[in-house]
């Protein structure tokens, strides 16, 4: 099977070495609304708060490793909060969630079926049979580096 990647005349065959990852110019394109999306994957009590309202504030987060100090939207870092919670993955939520959930956790770093089985639990073939299908599940696709060179 092949999967276009958005650039016509390339296709690929991906394998349980190529890499996903989130490709948000995805979400722009589609009619799905990220933003609700990423509330359905924060702790209900910061869902209910951040809904109510459309637009995001900022905050100012220290890095606990670094000390490093940078602006950080709520949602972004209701999503980080979120995410060190031991069962932001866990096996009841749906394979397409879990593996969204590891691109939030891991800052979108590309990852292989193998590498995303390890880490939410789930078949790498299964992993691989989903997301190296035609059909783009949340913006879930494979990464190509040479893309990011052309940018």
């Amino acid at each position: 099977m092949t999967v276009s990647n958005g650039y016509s005349g390339f296709l690929i065959k991906p394998t349980l070495r190529t890499r996903f990852y989130v490709d948000y110019d995805w979400w722009q394109r589609s009619q799905e609304d990220l933003r609700i999306y990423l509330l359905s994957h924060i702790q209900p009590v910061q869902r209910e708060r951040l809904s109510k309202n459309s637009r995001n504030a900022w905050i100012d987060f220290i890095d606990p490793d670094t000390g490093e100090v940078f602006r950080m939207d709520e949602l972004t870092f209701a999503i980080r909060q979120a995410a060190l919670a031991p069962d932001f993955i866990n096996p009841q939520t749906s394979l397409v969630d879990s593996v969204f959930r590891v691109f939030l956790a891991n800052d979108n770093e590309p990852q292989n079926p193998l590498q995303l089985a390890e880490l939410t639990g789930r078949s790498a073939t299964t992993i691989l049979k989903t997301f190296g299908s035609t059909r783009i599940y949340k913006g879930i696709r494979p990464w190509l580096p040479e893309e990011t060179d052309a940018d």
